[in-house]
């Protein structure tokens, strides 16, 4: 079932790719197949992933600042 689902999806993308000309049909086209394959999803998780790792890495260096200017006094 799963197999066949995904050989719909791919062949369903092949051909709307194939008949697109304009870049904005191809842009929505390219924008729905990244959507039906969840690699959509998996950027924003990525990104949120980069995100998070840079948040704690900005709050570490505070940290370190605090901790640093208060053993100076």
């Amino acid at each position: 079932m799963c197999e066949s689902l995904t050989l719909v999806l791919v062949l369903f993308a092949f051909l709307a790719i194939a008949g697109c000309e304009g870049t904005d049909t191809r842009e929505q086209v390219d924008d729905a197949v990244k959507e039906l394959t969840g690699k959509k999803k998996l950027d924003q998780m990525d990104q949120m992933k980069k995100d998070i790792n840079k948040a704690a890495q900005l709050q570490a260096e505070r940290f370190k600042k605090t901790r640093e200017s208060a053993e100076e006094k």
